[in-house]
């Protein structure tokens, strides 16, 4: 697992979400979001198409750290089998399950 503020400072708040997403994706890393509405931002989703890549978020942004990562391991199968798919794809982390929310 490799984390934004370990390439980028300040947690890449001032960093626009297409430069970090581009840069996850170069280097063959699948995104994984707290913000949904990336998925609807052309701008954002682009390096999602150009690498024809899966990008995953998390569908509830007030869950404690711990949380986030409790849900995402309780669906680690899935997000595996997803990212064997392939895409260009956006998935959300459900508390039960991951679904395709894009295109």
């Amino acid at each position: 697992m490799h984390r934004i503020v370990d390439v980028f400072p300040a947690d890449a708040q001032d960093i626009p979400d297409e430069e970090w997403i581009a840069h996850g994706l170069a280097q063959s890393w699948v995104p994984l979001s707290k913000d949904g509405r990336i998925k609807t931002r052309d701008v954002e989703i682009q390096p999602v198409l150009d690498h024809e890549a899966v990008l995953f978020y998390l569908d509830n942004q007030q869950l404690r750290s711990s949380d986030m990562v409790e849900r995402l391991d309780a669906r680690r199968a899935e997000i595996y089998q997803a990212v064997t798919k392939g895409g260009p794809a956006a998935y959300a982390v459900r508390h039960d399950r991951i679904e395709c929310t894009w295109p």
